[in-house]
């Protein structure tokens, strides 16, 4: 097993005009552990994840697999296996074949033992009766199940997943997610699993790296990048409902929006006056779960219209309109106001966030002043 290193890595891309895809991005991953790097389309994730693999070469910085530097090492022989997202399996090979070819290829490992890596490796996966099918016979699923066994056999020091679930329907993926999770924790193999599902991200992952336009915005556990989002970007990006946002104004001792005042504590307005850097604007965000329906006459209690209540099982999400900007309310299955009415709603001031419309860092994120998160630092 072996730890993963970053350094400064960048990619630019040539041509008429420099794309910068990774710009400048360094953190470590520890042996054993499994860390998701997430992000949107184009932000940069699966470049990353092909410097580590050796499929993109690096145009500044350092990656380092246990204390080996790899930026010229070939992919086949980084100790490294990658499981893709189209599975990238041989149509004209048997499961078996595509399982042991690997190893035919790039080792001088018997026959025998070849064979009963394949045979673990599948016992392992649940597809010992699928080893003499070819790709085209088999399912979604499966032929995931395959890749992963591809995968396994090399023993490698890391494992590197390329949205591997991306293909699956929902239900399947679900199920792939739990067997991915044991896998990994069975072998005990560094993980790098790349994936735009934040929800997979949150799940599955000891910490999630979040990058957007080339550049890391925040690291941490899934814990912390839900509950303490270092910036704008990964608190509306990490949730789902997304997280509310309100443009406000600092005045006196109220954060002021076009369609409410919310009178914040004295530990909050401290809080505000050491961290916001003499800014008064800000952006309120709270999660839709950290709302709750209460009386009129309560203190701070905001004023909303309800027009839409989507039921979704064991909650309710409510859909409510303040003054023209929407409002969601995650409320349990059982809390069923009525629509097309006036309600009062609750924030609790423990779960605010305000990030500063300046520059979209979270003053509230911590008890520490917030450090902006500038390419290449590790947070």
């Amino acid at each position: 097993m072996s730890t993963v290193s970053i350094e400064n890595v960048r990619k630019v891309y040539g041509g008429d005009s420099d794309i910068v895809a990774v710009d400048d991005i360094s953190f470590e991953i520890a042996d054993a552990e499994f860390l998701t790097i997430v992000g949107p389309s184009g932000s940069g994730k699966s470049t990353l994840l092909r410097m580590i693999a050796g499929l993109e070469d690096i145009t500044e910085g350092t990656i380092r697999i246990g204390d080996r530097v790899v930026n010229g090492v070939q992919p086949q022989d980084r100790d490294v296996a990658m499981v893709f997202q189209n599975y990238a399996l041989y149509p004209h090979m048997t499961a078996r074949k595509n399982m042991s070819y690997g190893l035919q290829l790039t080792t001088d490992l018997p026959e025998d033992e070849i064979n009963q890596r394949v045979m673990d490796a599948a016992e392992m996966m649940g597809v010992t009766d699928q080893l003499d099918k070819h790709p085209g016979n088999l399912s979604g699923g499966q032929q995931q199940r395959i890749a992963t066994g591809r995968a396994i056999v090399r023993e490698p020091s890391v494992f590197l997943f390329d949205e591997p679930l991306s293909n699956l329907d929902a239900k399947l993926r679900l199920h792939m997610r739990t067997e991915l999770q044991q896998l990994q924790d069975t072998l005990g193999t560094t993980t790098v699993y790349v994936t735009h599902d934040q929800e997979e991200a949150m799940t599955m992952s000891d910490r999630i790296a979040v990058v957007d336009g080339g550049e890391l915005q925040q690291i941490g556990t899934p814990e912390e990048i839900y509950n303490e989002p270092r910036n704008l970007f990964v608190g509306d990006f990490v949730g789902n409902p997304p997280m509310n946002q309100f443009e406000v104004r600092l005045s006196g001792t109220s954060l002021v929006a076009d369609g409410f005042s919310y009178d914040l504590s004295e530990r909050v307005l401290e809080h505000i006056k050491q961290y916001a850097d003499g800014v008064d604007e800000f952006v309120l965000g709270i999660r839709p779960e950290n709302i709750s329906l209460t009386d009129s006459d309560e203190p701070n209690a905001v004023r909303a219209f309800l027009d839409v209540r989507e039921p979704v099982g064991s909650d309710n999400y409510l859909h409510f309109d303040i003054e023209g900007e929407e409002c969601w309310v995650r409320v349990p299955g059982d809390v069923k106001p009525d629509t097309n009415q006036e309600l009062s709603l609750a924030f609790d001031e423990e779960r605010l966030h305000l990030f500063r419309q300046s520059d979209g860092i979270n003053i509230l994120a911590q008890e520490e002043p917030p450090l902006e998160v500038t390419a290449g630092q590790n947070t």
